[in-house]
């Protein structure tokens, strides 16, 4: 689909290809190792190859995979690992191999124990090992202090799951330093051993080289071994630049390593994992290429670096300054495992841009805000096929994400697409989201998309309200309703009283004094509304009806409201309802009751700004209902399985609703009934 020009190819550094040793790999974009969560009981199976599959047709050069697959029983599976401590993955690793280098690519599997970063009470419930017993605050586990009976069992399985690696046909592997084990040993925060392992750099490197030689004398000397290497671990650790430069001159100097990945931080705490390990949205792009530039300078061997290097620009300055040998585009692969492909056959303006919104750290990975499709390969395409039957002529009325999503899916279906949107902009409900100070890069997903619609020749229509008549009057083959949902406020008594936060987040209302804000979906509008009442100079109350902050989103979201909130000096009170609210004198006065004690509290305010999502905007759906084939009923079973939707029982159009106009969810799902329903078009 996408034919390389060669003048393109010839010219950009990212294009190029890196040789390390025998192999060759086709140009300067990676993927790096990352638990994407679709291992089958720690295997890499169908659902978990496809994924990865597909940016081997889309051109990339090196597919790293296996995030802190474990090497032994007691390394448990506590995030979606694969397991490599045994030959049962052998066959998997084999098949894995031949659908990637089919395509052209590299592959290669990051191999680990977790050490203290694992979880006594996970998998087969063994204590948690390390050099020493020092507490990890992410993972909880106070870990017992190995004897060097538990040192040669590790680097023993570290060989084994070497072995493996090289049987199923890979080209390399990486080991884990940063926070896992060999990492826990390498810093004087978690070694403080007297014996042979500990004290000097001398010894903390030992037990490091003791596994790569156990790996280079397993594998021999062609099988590429690389290392993910922690180059600084922060302003608040004891691990610094010139101490892990050190560190790599004596790994480098035995011959241990092939090639770094080099990381930037420490990722003991969930803080220290997002701000540095994997920054997003509101972090400025790269933030590492420099010192990382510098660490590849001091020590001569290939580098390979992801963070944050979200777009080509930024990777195209790391590798053509030598800051990198290889660029890790891992979450921009995520958005589109295409990149290459488009770059290459100069359509870079096609590529769906990465916004950062970490949606991909979420529970549900892999996930992206932005691409539905990821993560259901099996199912979804990223390339949608041209419909094998006639054009139909398709009406999507809201261009919010659902309806921009929906109208892009039909249109690279080759149906002709009519989008009407009431308003003067498309985007939605995005175009508040993006008004917070670290949110405004989600427009992103707006702007790919219209600029793909006009691409494709969609007939785009702003400031157009749709009537049943007028929409019907459009003589359509297929509806889709995606005109989102309006703001909810159902606290019982007072809710006249309240102001809902698109209000507040669009400027529609001034907010001063005292503000009690009440989130009731730990999503980002109340936490944006609180922004936006200090920006204008308001007190803020913040109560929510969750056991935490932010609890619906991930945990990189959660982290930087957290900051802002002590920032803003707001304390969130939670587990807390808001259940009423009542005029007193000038002001109001809103009753609170805590899930916890069932105590009720008063707190008298100026204001009351409510979050609790919103409710379906369906009057011209049910309107249109008694003239559609289907009477607007989309069949669940074939929505989940992408198949077309079955013929209704009358004549007419076919109807659907989708996103928010269904039911109030975020956008990733908004778009993800689009995908669904208008790929099977």
């Amino acid at each position: 689909m996408y034919q390389p020009d060669p003048v393109i190819v010839a010219k950009d550094p990212l294009l190029q290809p890196l040789t390390i040793k025998h192999l060759t790999i086709r140009n300067r974009i990676m993927s790096t190792s990352h638990a994407c969560g679709l291992e089958q009981n720690g295997m890499p199976d169908d659902a978990y190859q496809s994924y990865h599959e597909e940016k081997a047709k889309g051109g990339i050069g090196l597919s790293m995979f296996g995030g802190s697959s474990n090497v032994d029983i007691d390394s448990p599976n506590i995030f979606r690992q694969l397991n490599v401590g045994t030959d049962a993955i052998i066959p998997y690793l084999q098949r894995f191999t031949d659908r990637m280098h089919a395509h052209g690519a590299a592959l290669m599997c990051q191999i680990s124990h977790l050490g203290r970063r694992g979880d006594p009470y996970g998998g087969d419930r063994l204590p948690t090992i390390a050099p020493s017993p020092v507490r990890e605050t992410a993972h909880r586990s106070i870990p017992k202090e190995m004897d060097e009976h538990d040192i040669d069992r590790v680097v023993k399985a570290y060989a084994m799951a070497a072995v493996r690696c090289k049987e199923g046909g890979l080209d390399g592997i990486e080991t884990m330093s940063g926070g896992h084990l060999i990492g826990q040993f390498f810093s004087p925060d978690t070694n403080r051993r007297t014996d042979r392992f500990g004290g000097s750099v001398e010894n903390r490197c030992r037990f490091a080289l003791m596994v790569h030689e156990a790996i280079r004398k397993a594998c021999g000397d062609r099988f590429l071994v690389g290392m993910r290497f922690t180059i600084d671990e922060g302003p608040d650790a004891a691990l610094r630049f010139d101490e892990c430069i050190r560190i790599a001159q004596i790994l480098k100097e035995a011959g241990a390593v092939d090639f770094f990945n080099a990381i930037y931080g420490a990722m003991d705490t969930v803080p220290a994992l997002t701000e540095y390990n994997m920054p997003g949205m509101g972090t400025p792009l790269a933030p590492w290429v420099e010192p990382v530039g510098t660490f590849r300078h001091e020590i001569g061997l290939p580098v390979f670096h992801a963070a944050r290097i979200a777009d080509l620009a930024s990777a195209r300055y790391a590798v053509r300054e030598r800051k990198v040998d290889m660029a890790g585009m891992t979450r921009a692969q995520i958005a589109d495992p295409y990149i290459v492909a488009k770059l290459a056959s100069g359509r870079e303006r096609e590529i769906r841009p990465c916004v950062g919104a970490t949606h991909c750290q979420s529970p549900h990975r892999p996930s992206c805000l932005h691409n539905p499709v990821t993560g259901r390969e099996l199912t979804l395409k990223h390339q949608i096929p041209r419909a094998d039957g006639p054009s139909k002529k398709v009406v999507v009325i809201g261009g919010g994400p659902a309806g921009l999503e929906a109208a892009r899916v039909s249109a690279e279906r080759g149906h002709a697409v009519s989008l009407y949107e009431a308003a003067a902009e498309f985007g939605g409900q995005i175009l508040v989201g993006a008004t917070g100070s670290w949110r405004r890069d989600l427009k992103g997903i707006v702007e790919w998309r219209v600029s793909e619609l006009e691409r494709l020749g969609a007939s785009l229509h702003a400031n157009t309200y749709m009537e049943e008549d007028d929409i019907a009057a459009l003589e359509p083959d297929v509806v889709i309703m995606a005109t989102g949902g309006l703001p909810m406020i159902d606290i019982g008594v007072g809710a006249e009283l309240c102001v809902n936060t698109w209000d507040v987040l669009t400027g529609q209302f001034a907010l001063s004094g005292e503000v009690l804000i009440f989130d009731g979906t730990g999503r980002h509008p109340a936490p944006l509304a609180a922004e936006r009442a200090v920006e204008m100079g308001a007190r803020v109350n913040y109560v929510s009806i969750d056991a935490m902050l932010a609890e619906e989103l991930t945990y990189a979201e959660r982290v930087r409201w957290k900051q802002l909130f002590l920032k803003y000096a707001i304390q969130p009170i939670t587990e807390t309802r808001l259940v009423s609210v009542k005029r007193c004198d000038n002001r109001l006065e809103a009753a609170l009751v805590s899930d916890l004690t069932r105590q009720i509290t008063t707190v008298l305010v100026d204001h009351v700004v409510v979050e609790q999502g919103s409710i379906p905007m369906a009057e011209v759906f049910e309107r249109l209902r008694i003239r559609a084939s289907n009477e607007g009923v989309t069949d669940l079973g074939a929505i989940v399985a992408a198949r077309p939707q079955p013929r209704g029982p009358s004549q007419g159009f076919e109807l659907h609703r989708i996103g928010d106009a269904v039911a109030s969810r975020n956008i990733n799902a908004a778009m993800l009934d689009a995908v669904r329903i208008c790929s099977a078009l």
